[in-house]
C-alpha cells in the first residue's frame, strides 16, 4: 500500500500519509543504523533501546553477526533477520536521530528563542555547558532527546 486505496474503478480514497518504504539501511557500530527512505530522507537510529524493550529481540542484543545480518523486506517496509525477526519502516521514521550535532542545537535554541541561561534553565544544566554545546563539545543522547523533546512541545 502507498497511502491510498482503489474502491471503484477511477475512486481513490486517502486513508492517510503514505507509509515509510527503505530504499537502503547500512549496519554502524553499536546497535545505529544509517537508513534511507524511499523519499530520499536519511537518518542514523540507534535501535538499542528498542531492541531491549522486546522480549523477542533478545537474539539481536548480543550477536553482533546477527544483528549486521539484516536485510530490508521484500515490500520496503521493515529490516528482516533470517529469524523471523522484523523492524518496521514506521517504527524506524519514529525513532529519533542518534546524531544531533552542535549545528542542530544552535537551531534548536534559535527555533525555541532561547537565550543560554534560558536554555540552560530548561535542561537543568550550566549556563557554561550550554555554551559549550553551542561551540564544539559533543552533545550527550540525554541533551539531544530534551532538546528535541523542548522542541516538539514548545508553547506557541
Amino acid at each position: 500500500m502507498n497511502g491510498t486505496v482503489s474502491i471503484l474503478d477511477q475512486d481513490i480514497v486517502a486513508i492517510g500519509k503514505p507509509l515509510p518504504r527503505l530504499r537502503e539501511a547500512v549496519a554502524l557500530e553499536g546497535r545505529k543504523v544509517r537508513v534511507v527512505f524511499e523519499d530520499g530522507r536519511t537518518k542514523v537510529v540507534d535501535l538499542t533501546a528498542p531492541l531491549e524493550s522486546r522480549r523477542f529481540y533478545k537474539p539481536l542484543r548480543a550477536d553482533d553477526a546477527l544483528f549486521r545480518s539484516f536485510r530490508i523486506s521484500q515490500y520496503r517496509n521493515a529490516l528482516e533477520w533470517s529469524d523471523d525477526l522484523d523492524f518496521s519502516a514506521l517504527w524506524l521514521d519514529a525513532l529519533p536521530s542518534a546524531e544531533f550535532s552542535n549545528a542542530d542545537f544552535r537551531a534548536a535554541m534559535d527555533d525555541l528563542g532561547m537565550t543560554l541561561d534560558g536554555m540552560a534553565a530548561a535542561l537543568e544544566v550550566s549556563r557554561r555547558l550550554i555554551a559549550d554545546y553551542r561551540k564544539d563539545k559533543p552533545i550527550p543522547q540525554h541533551i539531544s532527546l530534551a532538546t528535541r523533546y523542548l522542541l516538539e512541545h514548545r508553547v506557541g
